[in-house]
């Protein structure tokens, strides 16, 4: 006999109850799976002889069914292309309780995002192209939790000549991102006291806490983070390139003292490196990691320069911590999805990603300017050097998100990202330029320069 349960068609998952009879019980099935939901609309159901033989009813029953939901509006039929789910009319509406100011905004300048509307498609798919076509066939199968050698290896170049990472392959683990790094670590670190920029990213403190890591915060001044500040903290988080959010660029003699404090107290250093590669002044500064790559751990991510979409990022450890985060990531998803990293490793290769970031380091620095020159010169812009983000000083950020609510912007404030806020500490506006599409950007700077103005 045919094992026609394996064969060609489209699978239906119902349990009918014959208790009423065969025929009541499957309509009533088919009317509840489409009800809830499970069905949606414009769903291609089996034909008859197909849901006859595997729900082991006759074919006349089956019709039966069918016609009877065709009668009622739940299903469609036509000669040629099935039975289908039909478009049920939409339930009645509620009357609206979401207050005015929940609507989405109509300009977004709020920091985190780069301009996805620039993610190089037609690259991208060459790239995939290539790397499916050369790819072995074990890349389909589970694999090493480190990552795809391909793309390891890809990674070692481009970050020694790009970023001045001592990168050996062996010694890089990939990941779904910055953030699943930053939670290995902790969960490496077990339990220990992480010291973090203060302001910083409120959501990277909580990633700490939630692996459970204790937060130390250790204040940022114009020179960057203060290493003399860190006690005895067994980690310090920090964005040295383009510090998060204030934009400072950690002074050489902090780059030094961090080095030594990692060497005296056997500290670790995380080298958060979000948006190295976008400095417009002069020529990018080499990420902390080359300086002590026996201390720092380096994290960097495709989220900037790509699209966080992707789910790629990086790390970069020192040999002593290569085996218990391989083992984390190993017991956290086995290892990130492969033919993401393949394509990535062949974009690397050929040169199309150093393409790309140059030519988005342009555009970006092309937004920086005009951000720049819509403000004027009667405006303090800080951290404008480097990265997809600045901080514009004002005096009542209260004062300043309620002009943004009425010329629908959306921004984020310095006070948002302080440990202990209070009124005592500095305020500013956290300007992002990366995410608001090239149409859309000259009227976001003018809907900015109004709640600035007044």
């Amino acid at each position: 006999m045919d094992d026609v349960w394996s064969g060609a068609g489209v699978d239906l998952h119902l349990g009918p109850d014959a208790g009423d009879g065969r025929r009541i019980g499957l309509e009533r099935a088919l009317r509840d799976a489409i009800r809830d939901g499970r069905l949606t609309p414009g769903t291609r159901l089996p034909a008859t002889r197909r849901l006859a033989a595997d729900l082991g009813v006759s074919r006349g029953t089956a019709k039966a069914a069918y016609d009877q939901l065709v009668a009622e509006g739940y299903l469609t039929a036509r000669q040629g292309s099935g039975t289908r789910v039909a478009a049920l009319p939409p339930p009645a509406a509620e009357p609206p309780q979401a207050p005015a100011h929940a609507r989405a905004p109509r300009f977004d300048l709020r920091p985190g995002s780069p301009d996805v509307g620039a993610f190089p498609a037609a690259a991208w798919l060459r790239a995939l192209r290539r790397a499916i076509a050369t790819a072995p066939s074990l890349a389909y199968d589970y694999g090493d939790p480190r990552g795809r050698v391909e793309l390891r290896t890809a990674l070692s170049g481009y970050l020694g000549r790009a970023r001045g990472v001592i990168a050996p392959p062996e010694r890089i683990v990939i990941t779904s991102g910055y953030v699943q790094g930053l939670a290995l670590l902790t969960r490496v670190l077990d339990g220990a006291t992480v010291a973090m920029e203060d302001p910083g990213l409120p959501f990277h403190r909580e990633v700490v806490r939630h692996n459970g890591g204790t937060v130390r915060p250790v204040p940022v001044d114009a020179h960057g983070v203060r290493p003399e500040a860190l006690g005895e903290a067994a980690a310090v988080v920090v964005t040295p390139a383009h510090q998060y959010p204030t934009g400072v660029t950690l002074h050489p003699e902090r780059r030094r003292a961090l080095g030594g404090w990692a060497r005296a107290h056997g500290g670790l250093i995380i080298e958060d490196d979000y948006d190295g590669e976008f400095r417009y002044d002069r020529q990018p500064l080499g990420a902390l990691q080359g300086m002590a790559p026996g201390q720092v751990v380096y994290l960097g991510t495709a989220s900037k320069t790509l699209g966080p979409g992707l789910r790629l990022g990086w790390m970069v450890l020192p040999p002593h911590l290569v085996d218990a985060v391989a083992d984390a990531k190993l017991h956290s998803d086995h290892h990130t999805e492969t033919i993401g990293q393949l394509a990535l490793a062949e974009l690397i290769d050929s040169h199309a990603y150093d393409r790309h970031v140059r030519a988005c380091r342009l555009r970006y620095r092309r937004r920086r300017d005009q951000l720049l020159d819509r403000l004027g010169t009667n405006r303090t812009v800080r951290g404008i050097a480097a990265g997809l983000h600045a901080l514009v000083d004002v005096p009542d950020e209260a004062e300043a998100l309620a002009r943004a609510e009425t010329v629908g912007l959306a921004l984020s404030t310095l006070g948002d990202h302080w440990h202990n806020p209070g009124a005592d500490l500095p305020q500013g506006l956290v300007v992002g330029y990366g995410t608001p599409r090239e149409r859309t950007y000259p009227q976001a700077l003018e809907a900015l320069a109004k709640v600035l103005d007044g």
